[in-house]
């Protein structure tokens, strides 16, 4: 038997008690009232509601072991990134891999692969996919809808899958950056659930007016917690917490859900409000079997300091203390789909003769805007203008051998040199942006070469952080992949680079369905038009 003695805080009754909570077998056997010398807290654990492992570049199993340390007990994954890559094998690869987990992962089907019929991505996952999937007992819900256009248009695929997970009662999680008025009411009228991608609060409200509940998302490029803490307070029973998309360093010192948890707190928001939507909302959203400290739940839960910073002392999962039970690391198999045999300089010229359309980026979000730039005379080749912060931006499927994409981006600050990734959402294409042809080339080639990674190049100095998985994955630990990816981001500000989250943000600039201006298949592409521009 584990007994646990401390200040016990009930979100459910809403009260704080001195005590302690026995469990047996991994099943919370009792909750007692008593007078206790314990000045710790004993909490529900934290539970992210959506979640990309993929994007820490981190295996389920050594995210786990970076995420328990700050009090996640569970998390909402959505296998879409593995999926566009390797299709239902990496989905089995991750639902394999999570089992050495020392967390709870619940996975959803990825609703959206690829994204949309203008991406090339190496998986798909079609309607009969779904639905083989919805039966098999084994998910928690339907991916996020990103295809607005097919849910109110009736697309015959979207239909199906929307339809197989009803049929299955999976809640279906949705994607609608901006979407507004009518559009937003057909949307949610198809029995979309959830929605991560709210920026502002007046658009958060009509969502939650809709029916929907709000993720208030933090994580390393998209940064909404500011915008709609207002609903912490007013709509607490609407809301959950989720990251999205977070690099190890998040993780590892950012302090994962305990980050969202402290920062509500110390903003004034009710404290069993803020634990409920840390925890208890998801829980009871996705019908996840993970304990909320009451009598006959599983013996999930965690011990802090105090009721401020949260800071960890002991996670308790099924009754066992993690992370020390956990299983040690294991070199895992590395699925890839890699077929790109590189690029030159000279496939990188771009001229121009008047004015252009850049993609505008923002910093601490993962929206663009469309604007012009004119570059005042003719260029044969364009390589940039650190004057005006414009820098090139190249799109390279990686799937086959084809010629790139070149167009031009403003924000990055780079001065010279160039960042290359095959973290590229959704498809995981390779994403690049310079200040010259040569340095492209460089930082594209060795992504290239090493069938996947993060990649700097200056001056003919290359370096690189390896993801053999997929592409976008390294089998080593958080502190090992943070360490190194510290060292790029390092390396890119010395370049000039302005941007927070300079490689997170690169991730999304071919990711066609959010607003405003990408760069894909065929050059740039309008959010607004939805289509080649």
């Amino acid at each position: 038997m584990v007994r646990i003695e401390g200040n016990i805080v009930d979100i459910v009754g809403k009260e704080i008690f001195e005590g302690s909570v026995e469990a047996e077998k991994g099943i919370i056997s009792a909750v007692r009232r008593h007078p206790t010398k314990s000045r710790s807290y004993i909490t529900p654990g934290f539970v992210d509601a959506h979640v990309h492992i993929e994007s820490s570049m981190l295996t389920p199993e050594n995210f786990g072991r970076a995420a328990i340390r700050q009090g996640t007990v569970a998390v909402v994954t959505d296998p879409h990134e593995i999926a566009n890559v390797m299709g239902a094998e990496g989905i089995e690869f991750m639902m394999e891999n999570s089992r050495r987990s020392p967390l709870k992962t619940f996975f959803t089907i990825p609703s959206c692969v690829p994204a949309t019929s203008f991406d090339r991505a190496g998986g798909t996952v079609s309607s009969e996919e779904v639905a083989r999937l919805a039966a098999s007992g084994r998910f928690v819900g339907l991916s996020e809808m990103m295809d607005v256009p097919g849910v109110l248009s009736g697309d015959r695929e979207v239909t199906a899958k929307l339809d197989a997970a009803r049929r299955f009662g999976l809640p279906v999680d949705g994607h609608a950056p901006l979407l507004s008025g009518a559009r937003l009411a057909g949307y949610a009228g198809r029995g979309i659930s959830t929605d991560h991608e709210c920026v502002s609060l007046a658009e958060a409200e009509e969502k939650i007016a809709l029916g929907m509940k709000i993720l208030i998302r933090e994580g390393s490029a998209a940064c909404n917690y500011e915008a709609l803490k207002p609903l912490i307070r007013t709509h607490p029973d609407r809301v959950m917490f989720c990251t999205d998309d977070s690099h190890p360093r998040e993780i590892l010192s950012g302090g994962h859900l305990r980050r969202h948890v402290a920062r509500s707190v110390a903003d004034g928001c009710d404290l069993f409000d803020v634990l409920r939507i840390a925890s208890l909302n998801p829980v009871r959203h996705y019908g996840l079997d993970v304990g909320l400290l009451q009598a006959g739940d599983k013996a999930d839960f965690i011990v802090v300091d105090d009721l401020e910073t949260f800071e960890v002392q002991q996670v308790y999962i099924g009754g066992a203390a993690r992370p020390e039970s956990a299983m040690s690391p294991v070199r895992p198999v590395m699925p890839n789909r890699f077929a790109h045999e590189g690029v030159t300089p000279s496939s990188l010229r771009k001229a121009v003769d008047g004015p252009v359309q850049v993609i505008s980026l923002i910093d601490g979000e993962i929206l663009t805007r469309s604007v012009t730039y004119s570059p005042g005379r003719p260029h044969t080749n364009l390589e940039c203008d650190p004057a005006e912060d414009i820098a090139k931006i190249v799109y390279v499927n990686r799937y086959d051998n084809g010629i790139p994409q070149v167009a031009f981006c403003k924000g990055s600050g780079l001065r010279t040199g160039a960042l290359a990734s095959s973290v590229s959402h959704d498809s995981h294409n390779i994403i690049a942006v310079g200040c010259s042809d040569e340095e492209l080339a460089g930082a594209i080639n060795a992504v290239v070469e090493r069938k996947g990674g993060i990649a700097v190049c200056r001056a003919g100095k290359t370096e690189i952080l390896p993801l053999p998985i997929g592409g976008i994955m390294s089998d080593r630990s958080a502190e090992e992949v943070d360490t190194a990816y510290r060292k790029l981001e390092r390396m890119a500000a010395e370049m000039g680079c302005t941007l927070g989250a300079p490689f997170m943000t690169l991730s999304f600039l071919s990711l066609v369905v959010i607003p405003e201006l990408r760069i894909g298949e065929r050059g740039l592409f309008s959010y607004s038009r939805f289509n080649w521009i």
